[in-house]
């Protein structure tokens, strides 16, 4: 294998006894102290496999920064970091900021269900998947040795969408999600791309 990405998923912007919102691209939320422990535990969870990173990629908000920066200051040489506009979050429309019960209540569970299981964009969400496809498209075709990506929720299931292998060995996860907090890993080798874990923690 000459490729290998691990994609994460910043840690919590929201406390255990706060109801979750809807967060995107035009709320640039912090991390909570629970969200910093995550990122901390990632970073030396990766030092400790002996994984070691060549390049790495985040979205430019501060919750993925906050995250990233986490995971490299356990790294005995970082990489600096890349900015990717097609990994920022993406942009919830007229559920953005609202109680999670709210937007439910809008557009339905079948819809919150689609999103999550086929990344089926809600009516009046912003998501920009082709554009999205093709970074990550562009990333299997092009990146070398071990990248780091730290990302959202809703721009990391689309690398599982842009190649025709990785959406068959999807179809068996019981959702497109990762938690916060959560990695996946994909390996590119001779026979083409793999999914190795997805929604790991920890």
């Amino acid at each position: 294998m000459d490729l290998i990405v691990t994609i994460v998923r910043h840690g919590n912007t929201f406390d255990a006894d706060q109801e979750p919102r809807r967060i995107g691209a035009r709320t640039d939320l912090p991390l909570v102290a629970s969200g910093r422990d995550q990122a901390q535990v990632l970073g030396r969870s990766f030092a400790e496999q002996g994984l070691l990173f060549d390049r790495a990629l985040a979205a430019p908000l501060q919750r993925t920064r906050a995250t990233i920066d986490a995971i490299l200051a356990s790294q005995p040489h970082a990489p600096v970091i890349e900015s990717a506009d097609w990994l920022t979050e993406i942009d919830h429309g007229p559920d953005e900021g609202q109680l999670e019960s709210s937007v439910e209540a809008r557009i339905g569970h079948d819809a919150l269900v689609a999103w999550d299981s086929e990344a089926r964009a809600p009516d009046g969400w912003i998501v920009d998947s082709d554009r999205r496809i093709a970074g990550w498209q562009g990333l299997w075709k092009n990146g070398r040795g071990h990248v780091l990506i730290v990302t959202s929720n809703g721009a990391a299931r689309f690398a599982l969408l842009s190649d025709e292998r990785l959406r068959d060995q999807a179809s068996a996860l019981p959702s497109l999600k990762l938690r916060t907090g959560a990695y996946g890993s994909i390996v590119r080798e001779q026979g083409g791309l793999r999914l190795i874990a997805w929604d790991r923690r920890p």
